[in-house]
């Protein structure tokens, strides 16, 4: 099966001036073409640098990380145009209404005419009544919904959702779920992080552990569904090996 995302040896240091922090340490992983894909690891373990690099916002120390073969430092316009990030961070501008938001993001990526697209991204994430609501007037949670809308609008091959469902209700939440497990049905790779193990246990194929800026392991969630304690007690293993 093709590979979408490939990380080599990759390396993060972040210099301070008090001291140098380590946040990726020589990790190595595959993701393949239209699977669903959990990291999962407590905070500081490095999933969101990880997906910084991905989406071009910090560059690795050492390494390489490709997506479709592109190397995401040497090839960034093109990898930005293949991915799309939903960032854990709600991040918009308060001054246009959800739509509008949409049709700039589209903007973006040079294309035009994606009206049809856009409402559907509306309509499939339950934003229909708030087509022409300024961005100001959202809940949290709705705001999330629009920041994936954003992340779809020029149909990316992959999927990046950092924490997607932190602070959302449960209802938003397996609605939000229903909308992702369809794009990966019809192709869409997924790289999910994630707090919620079983949220990842339901809806990854393979999950990676990550602590303190390693990979500990790799495995199909089917390996580890049936086992006493499930996906926490596999967490709970890995976390104790390092």
């Amino acid at each position: 099966m093709k590979q979408a995302v490939k990380f080599t040896n990759l390396e993060k240091t972040f210099n301070t001036t008090k001291e140098n922090i380590t946040a990726l340490d020589g990790v190595s992983f595959q993701v393949k073409s239209g699977e669903f894909f959990g990291l999962l690891g407590p905070n500081g373990a490095g999933k969101t640098t990880l997906i910084n690099i991905l989406g071009g916002l910090t560059s690795p120390t050492k390494g390489s990380a490709f997506v479709f073969g592109m190397d995401v430092t040497k090839e960034a316009q093109s990898v930005r145009r293949s991915i799309g990030v939903v960032p854990q961070e709600l991040v918009f501008d308060p001054f246009f209404t959800v739509k509008e938001s949409l049709i700039i993001q589209s903007g973006f990526f040079g294309l035009k005419n994606n009206d049809a697209w856009i409402d559907e991204c509306l309509f499939e994430l339950g934003l229909e009544e708030k087509t022409h609501s300024n961005m100001r007037s959202l809940s949290g949670g709705m705001k999330r919904r629009v920041l994936i809308a954003q992340a779809l609008v020029h149909k990316p091959p992959v999927i990046i959702l950092d924490e997607p469902t932190a602070g959302v209700d449960v209802e938003l939440r397996e609605s939000l779920w229903i909308f992702v497990k369809k794009l990966n049905e019809e192709g869409h790779t997924i790289i999910l992080t994630t707090h919620y193990l079983e949220e990842a246990e339901e809806l990854c194929n393979r999950v990676a552990f990550m602590n303190q800026g390693k990979l500990t392991s790799i495995q199909n969630v089917c390996d580890f569904v049936n086992q006493p304690g499930g996906i926490r007690a596999v967490f709970k293993k890995t976390l104790e090996t390092q």
